[in-house]
């Protein structure tokens, strides 16, 4: 009874089918010919009533007609959570292939947080956070990075959870990389010189993912962790210029500009008057009076540029080869240089390396343009012409504060200096320090010291600049004023000897301490014969830089000459094997440079000439004053009478 009644009941239901779709077929005729508006069939409710458990019971096969089973549901997108379990997969278990320690402790620590859910992905696809970051990293040469090193992964050919999952953690990896490298350096300082040395902090991986899950653009928030600074993004609108013409750089000859021909001459030079210093301005639009002929310090800084750009010698002097080159002619050149899309790129990567906050005020040295510059609230408050140190005693790469000043210094000779340079001259000579005015004295451990005493002739002048660092170096005054009026100025240990240091002083007090009415005169008036600290409330911070490339405040692009080779170091990590791990940090020596000089206790026993045995007959034996200096230091040169070898 049960089959025949279920075999009536399918009966009847399909015969309910065909008369509902016959209908409906009728339906459809009749609406084409009477109405545009299509009708919706309504359900038969004469059918027999839905089956239950007991006559499904009997037949279950056959629950469902042919007919009903022919259509099938729609094709749903992979959800968002099955992404996500597959995410707690994959970061459990992630291993050096994908990123750094540091990199991948704060994925895990940012996705657990936030309970695995994708940051790039949403319902199966990449989501505008994506596309976003995406477009920005494909960019990333336009502020001195390698797009390369941020390949984006294929989130439209993604089709499966596997795929997206790996996507999404693949696109974490290169935003963690651009946001550390375009805040701390695609390339480590310490691969560069030893005379390096920065307090860098790496962005929190967590929380660059954090802020790039909150922005509403993620392109702009990657592009927050460049440098803020001014001279930075000059340099990146300067880049963009350079790139223009597909990557080929103008040279100054090749500008479209009407041609203005230089004479041939004598060598011109700063300070000189000529008539062809006139056609110099027109031919280079030097700034200023265009009918002037005297050859100042903007004429010669335009000069230089173009002889930097035209691989010449970038004395900026007007010579005959410079003048050859201005004109169309070929020039001899001085040999391979880099490009200046080169020397653009690493002077950006440079200012990766320092403080994201500059102060305020805060000094810039400039080591190859040989100048220091005083900002306050932005701006230029004042500069000054500064001597720097001679290559091999490099002045260093360094930010630090400026704590106090020091009027009548006494100059302590850096151990660097004692070993290297004073006490070979002690071997020649055992009279030497005496007549220059050191005194030369000993600790119960050992430890040598030599120092000056305060006075017109010290080492340091009669004012120093103090900014503790490991490098032990300064800025300070200097009895040798006749080098400021050379252009190329790197001819000390490795201090900076400032030109004009009573109104350095003045400024820079007129800011830390502005109700002391600190003046050049005042600061004068202090001269003595003993030191006199004044200390600053608040320190000022002074960021030793070197800056081949910069922008001057015409907006025109400046070029200097790669005076410790720096750039060319740089170029080589950034275009050789080594560019693979350059962003790794390489242990260096410690600094010996205050590292003490130490002799047995008691080799400083008295005047040279005295009874018993002194420091020279300990050092040198009783021939020392007949003893050769060694081959190390060769090119030591003693100071002559009343000079001082200057830090």
């Amino acid at each position: 009874m049960k089959s025949v009644r279920f075999d009536r009941l399918l009966a009847s239901t399909a015969l309910g089918l065909v008369l509902v779709l016959s209908s409906h077929a009728l339906a459809q005729q009749a609406d084409k010919q009477t109405a545009p508006a299509a009708t919706v069939p309504t359900p038969d409710t004469s059918l027999p009533p839905p089956l239950t458990a007991k006559d499904v019971e009997a037949k279950p096969a056959q629950v469902t007609p042919p007919a009903v089973a022919a259509v099938a549901p729609a094709a749903t997108a992979i959800s968002d959570s099955a992404v996500s379990d597959r995410l707690r997969e994959l970061v459990g278990k992630l291993d050096r292939s994908i990123g750094r320690k540091g990199d991948r402790d704060g994925i895990e620590a940012y996705y657990k947080a936030h309970n695995f859910a994708p940051l790039w992905v949403s319902n199966g696809a990449g989501n505008d956070r994506a596309k976003s970051a995406i477009a920005y990293l494909a960019q990333a040469d336009a502020v001195g990075l390698d797009p390369s090193d941020y390949p984006a992964p294929d989130l439209k050919s993604a089709a499966s959870v596997d795929a997206l999952a790996d996507a999404e953690l693949k696109l974490t990896v290169n935003a963690l990389t651009f946001a550390r490298q375009a805040q701390t350096g695609r390339l480590h300082f310490t691969r560069v010189s030893a005379d390096i040395q920065f307090d860098q902090k790496a962005p929190e991986p967590a929380d660059v993912l954090a802020k790039l899950a909150d922005a509403g653009d993620a392109g702009q928030a990657l592009d927050a962790y460049n440098p803020p600074m001014a001279e930075f993004k000059a340099l990146r609108a300067k880049l963009a210029e350079l790139r223009k013409n597909g990557g080929i750089v103008a040279k100054p000859e090749e500008k479209a500009v009407p041609a203005v021909l230089v004479p041939e001459g004598k060598i011109l030079r700063p300070g000189m008057k000529d008539a062809r210093v006139i056609a110099l301005r027109k031919r280079l639009d030097v700034k200023g009076d265009k009918e002037n002929p005297l050859y100042d310090n903007d004429v010669r800084d335009a000069v230089r540029t173009f002889q930097t750009v035209a691989d010449l010698n970038d004395d900026g002097n007007l010579g005959a080869n410079t003048v050859k080159a201005m004109n169309g002619e070929k020039p001899v050149a001085k040999g391979p240089s880099a490009d200046p899309v080169d020397t653009v790129l690493v002077n950006m990567e440079r200012w990766r390396w320092y403080p994201r906050d500059l102060g305020n005020p805060h000094v810039v040295v400039n080591i190859p343009d040989y100048t220091l510059t005083l900002f306050n609230d932005g701006k230029q408050y004042w500069k000054t012409k500064i001597v720097v140190g001679k290559p091999g005693k490099n002045t260093p790469l360094i930010s630090a504060e400026m704590k106090f000043i020091t009027v009548n210094p006494t100059w302590n000779v850096p151990p660097s200096i004692i070993e290297k340079e004073y006490l070979p001259a002690l071997q020649q000579d055992p009279q030497a320090l005496d007549r220059i005015g050191l005194k030369l004295t000993q600790d119960a451990d050992g430890t040598v010291h030599i120092a000056q005493p305060p006075g017109a002739g010290n080492a340091l002048g009669r004012i120093r600049f103090n900014f503790p660092n490991k490098f032990l170096v300064y800025q300070h005054d200097t009895p040798d004023k006749h080098l400021f009026a050379k252009d190329e100025r790197a001819f000390s240990h490795g201090c900076m000897r400032v030109q004009n240091p009573l109104i350095y002083g003045e400024k820079l007090l007129s800011l830390a301490l502005p109700n002391e009415q600190y003046t050049a005169a005042k600061l004068e008036k202090m001269f003595g014969g003993s030191e006199i600290n004044i200390n600053f409330p608040k320190n000022i911070w002074v960021h030793l830089s070197y800056q081949t490339a910069f922008v001057d405040d015409d907006g025109r692009l400046q070029l200097r000459k790669d005076i410790y080779g720096w750039d060319q170091r740089m170029i080589q990590i950034l275009k050789g094997s080594e560019r693979k791990i350059a962003d790794i940090a390489v242990e260096r020596a410690p600094n010996s440079s205050s590292k003490p000089v130490k002799m047995p206790v008691g080799m400083y026993g008295g005047d040279t000439g005295r009874g018993g045995p002194n420091f020279f007959d300990f050092l040198f034996g009783n021939a020392q004053a007949q003893q050769p200096v060694s081959s190390r230091d060769r090119n030591f040169i003693a100071p002559p009478r009343g000079r001082v070898s200057q830090r």
